[in-house]
């Protein structure tokens, strides 16, 4: 059986092009993911200007409201970030002798200070000496049996910050230091 080429009914009156609707589907297509992306762009453009914005703006309006509020100056340094946290090592590590009729005769304590005021790190360092000698006078005062806690441990810490603020109030006016660690502490 020959088939003949006309009989078979192959519908290529369109030139094997396809509808135009498909045209207009891909068009649209494209110009929403256009668009959505312009929309995201902006969005996390927006986003990030807010998020980490310009101190000064996001400042200048806080301060316009609060000047409008009432509120003290003391509320508007709170709201500020704190400046970080300069350490300061009182080198050498101090080593004092227990008075007490012990087996515990020896403490070796290294300390670091913490202030945040940056030149605050200077006045520190001109008034080490000050500040070692009443070290000394109250880690040679301590009792080694309650420095074997953490509490006495913590207590001392204080104390520390509080003979170093008198030291550098009386010298500067000030109290300077923020902060005291014990980065060593050793007894024996």
């Amino acid at each position: 059986m020959a088939t003949n080429v006309d009989d078979l009914d192959l519908d290529l009156d369109d030139g094997g092009q396809p509808p135009a609707k498909s045209k207009s589907k891909l068009f649209i297509i494209i110009a929403i993911v256009v668009l959505l992306l312009g929309v995201s762009a902006t969005a996390t453009l927006m986003l990030t200007g807010i998020l980490s914005g310009d101190d000064e703006e996001v400042t200048a309006g806080q301060d316009a409201a609060d000047s409008k509020a009432g509120k003290s100056s003391k509320e508007k340094k709170k709201k500020k970030a704190k400046a970080p946290l300069n350490y300061v090592p009182l080198d050498p590590p101090f080593v004092v002798n227990f008075t007490a009729d012990t087996d515990i005769r020896f403490l070796q304590i290294t300390v670091e200070v913490g202030t945040r005021e940056s030149d605050s790190v200077d006045l520190i360092k001109e008034h080490r000496p000050a500040i070692r000698n009443a070290l000394v006078m109250l880690f040679s005062s301590q009792d080694p049996y309650t420095l074997n806690t953490r509490e006495g441990k913590e207590q001392l810490r204080a104390e520390t910050l509080s003979e170093i603020q008198g030291v550098m109030k009386e010298e500067t006016g000030d109290p300077v230091v923020e902060s005291v660690f014990f980065t060593s502490f050793v007894m024996q």
